[in-house]
């Protein structure tokens, strides 16, 4: 699967583009910028990039109106489908969130249920009781996402509905060449629908990716045969940042022994999940650590530890941004170019280090030595060695360990290193030796 050798880039396209918050109804080219970032991407060294909403919606994109149509704000389906075609041709795939659970209340089918009431042929489209009343004072009651009545639920069980949705997925398929979905809160999905979805992408293109976001709670039922090929890792998202902030990678390297370590029982041995330090709903990395050393170290953990590694645009060169209640807005910033500076250099050095190494994508994962401030781990796959050194301390630290190995070149530096009278890990550092 190309996905468990690719570096993810995550861009939210609505903020990318300075659109405004709410659809106006007018129609602007503002997508066809996307295209210009291509060589930006393929410098850093991803090859593949997962879209957030970009179809007709009320706000936000997970508010969808129409799933056949690019919004207003952004432009036509022509304009996206040469955003796509140009990245496709800088080596890029192209993933789209496929939000299926809910839709806006400006959805046709849910406006027509609003017009016809008992009489519209689609009132059995969502879960809806036409004894009572909403939020909103319709006349009557509807089902939304998790007390959201602005995201009206969407009745899975119902074949018009999921025949409305593969067709659509098929649409995105034939008109802009999509490579892959990321389903938007996937634990809330049923899980026959899920199912039936991967059969029918399977269908549709070889090798097909299937992401679902996940928040919290076991993935293994997401990822059964026959499922999904990967969810979202936040149970490793606040272990990366936090193992800094507290000086403690036992929080990280614990989690990752019980999700990928070598004793038969651990939770995703062989899977492979989407790893993130930063994404659109949550603060920026470069606000979280309490030390601006760590950021480059922390992409250099999330880059290496199993999984597939989702950088979000503009944290490549350290962009800042806190959360605030009640509003993304400055999470999702429109920026005119991109920027580079030494740690998108950086990043862009660990990305290829990645994406060369069998045993970076695909292998086990094993302790070697691990402190408070400082953590070794093996990654093994098919022969190919690959250590993996961080020293998050401001002081040189002396590693002592079995590396069973002589000498090894760092895949970053390309320096040779020999682990002869124990390895020196300098402050605030990182090394992906490979083993030779």
């Amino acid at each position: 699967m190309w996905a468990y050798e690719s570096v993810f880039y995550q861009i939210y396209p609505f903020g990318f583009c300075g659109a405004p918050k709410y659809n106006d109804g007018k129609f602007v080219h503002r997508i066809s910028k996307l295209a210009d970032w291509g060589e930006h991407l393929e410098k850093l060294g991803c090859n593949a990039v997962y879209f957030s909403p970009l179809f007709e919606s009320d706000s936000h994109g997970y508010d969808t109106r129409d799933f056949g149509k690019i919004d207003c704000r952004l432009g036509s389906n022509e304009d996206f489908a040469e955003v796509c075609k140009s990245l496709h041709s800088h080596g890029i795939r192209i993933v789209l969130d496929g939000v299926f659970n809910h839709v806006g209340r400006g959805f046709w089918a849910f406006q027509d249920v609003q017009r016809n009431r008992e009489n519209s042929r689609y009132r059995d489209w969502f879960y809806i009781d036409f004894g009572g009343n909403s939020n909103y004072n319709d006349g009557f009651w509807y089902d939304g996402w998790e007390g959201h009545y602005e995201l009206v639920r969407l009745n899975l069980r119902n074949p018009e509905v999921v025949n409305h949705i593969f067709e659509n997925i098929r649409l995105w398929v034939d008109l802009f060449d999509i490579d892959g979905l990321r389903l938007d809160v996937a634990y809330r999905l049923d899980r026959d629908f899920l199912r039936q979805l991967r059969s029918f992408c399977d269908s549709l293109k070889p090798d097909f990716f299937l992401l679902g976001e996940v928040m919290n709670g076991d993935c293994t039922p997401f990822l059964a045969d026959g499922m999904l090929h990967s969810c979202t890792n936040y149970d490793c998202y606040k272990g990366l940042y936090s193992s800094f902030n507290s000086m403690n990678m036992f929080e990280i390297i614990h989690s990752l022994m019980r999700q990928f370590g070598p004793e038969y029982w651990t939770l995703y041995k062989g899977k492979h999940l989407l790893s993130f330090v930063d994404n659109h709903d949550v603060s920026r990395i470069a606000s979280i650590l309490n030390d601006p050393h760590h950021l480059p170290l922390i992409y250099a953990l999330m880059v290496a530890m199993p999984g597939i590694p989702c950088i979000y645009y503009g944290s490549e060169w350290g962009e800042k941004a806190e959360k605030i209640p009640g509003t993304d807005d400055n999470l999702r910033p429109c920026f005119d170019e991109p920027q580079w500076n030494q740690l998108t250099d950086w990043i862009s050095k660990l990305n290829a280090a990645k994406t060369s190494s069998k045993a970076l994508c695909y292998g086990d994962f094993k302790s070697l030595m691990l402190n408070n401030g400082q953590c070794i781990f093996e990654r093994s796959f098919e022969g190919e060695r690959v250590l993996v050194a961080i020293n998050a301390t401001a002081d040189t630290y002396v590693a002592h360990f079995n590396a069973n190995a002589g000498r090894a070149t760092d895949l970053i530096t390309g320096e040779l290193h020999d682990f002869g009278g124990g390895s020196e890990l300098p402050p605030y550092s990182a090394a992906y030796w490979k083993i030779f």
